[in-house]
């Protein structure tokens, strides 16, 4: 009988239900892998925003990290928001400790209300004990600039910033083209420390309803890694199921709306044609 692959999500709570360990494991569930958690945070937040952040002890997420290691076996696992860098050394720690490999690294740094959800001293922590643990980071053109110091206006800019994250000892990193608002389509840059690199391009979809994006998709490639997918194909699928994620809204909430983890599958289910992502070498 083959066993169903295990993930884990570190990361915080949202109680609003679109992002955060929340659309982690619906992601997974779509995705037909078992996942497990570590929440480093409480928040209390909705469409609208964040309105308060309860970070758990780094002894309480050392005792989940140590709970999960004794009994699943993880294939791949993702980092989401880790707020300080008490905990990102307590994740560190345990990547290591326990050896776990296919480690997807979201630097998850400010909600889409604008609400901190990394303390600035943590930024250091994640370059420093995180990344050069990391098969792959995904952050978008902010996180990506918090990481490099580098503004990122262009082409050019976007590589020497992915090239920067590298050096900082990263595998692989792909930067989210979604807030470059300035086309009618969003360009997800790839690059491997080899040297190989990809755009994948996709139709940008105007919508509201974009809550929990970043974790959605990290998740995404997450489950596709889990399951023994290369990584540029993991990419590919999480960048498909993002899309159907995004183009049919479920419309829940005032303000930034979370996005529809149950479209990508029920596309299958029902045999409907997949978006188109584009690829370019």
């Amino acid at each position: 009988m083959t066993k169903t692959p295990q993930t884990l999500t570190i990361a915080g709570s949202d109680s609003g239900g679109g992002a955060g360990i929340q659309a982690d494991l619906k992601t997974f569930q779509e995705l037909d892998v078992y996942g497990t958690s570590v929440i480093t945070a409480v928040t209390a937040q909705n469409t609208m925003g964040v309105s308060a952040i309860y970070p758990m002890s780094a002894q309480a997420v050392h005792m989940q990290l140590e709970a999960v290691a004794s009994d699943f076996e993880l294939t791949a696992l993702k980092t989401g928001m880790l707020f300080n860098s008490e905990i990102i050394k307590e994740v560190a720690t345990a990547i290591h400790k326990f050896d776990w490999k296919n480690v997807v690294v979201d630097p998850v740094m400010i909600a889409k209300g604008g609400a901190d959800l990394l303390q600035q001293e943590a930024v250091d922590a994640v370059k420093t004990h995180l990344l050069p643990l990391a098969l792959l980071v995904t952050p978008n053109i902010p996180e990506a600039e918090a990481l490099t110091g580098i503004p990122i206006t262009n082409v050019s800019s976007r590589q020497h910033a992915a090239e920067k994250i590298l050096s900082l000892g990263a595998k692989s990193v792909v930067i989210k083209g979604g807030h470059a608002m300035d086309r009618d389509y969003a360009e997800d840059y790839f690059l491997q420390a080899n040297g190989e690199s990809f755009v994948y391009r996709s139709a940008r979809i105007s919508t509201k309803q974009t809550h929990g994006t970043g974790c959605t998709f990290a998740a995404a490639v997450t489950a596709e890694l889990a399951k023994g997918q290369q990584l540029k194909d993991a990419i590919f699928t999480a960048k498909q199921f993002i899309q159907a994620a995004l183009s049919e809204p479920l419309n829940i909430g005032q303000g930034h709306g979370p996005t529809n983890h149950a479209a990508y599958k029920a596309r299958i289910v029902e045999k409907r044609e997949a978006h188109k992502i584009e690829v370019f070498y």
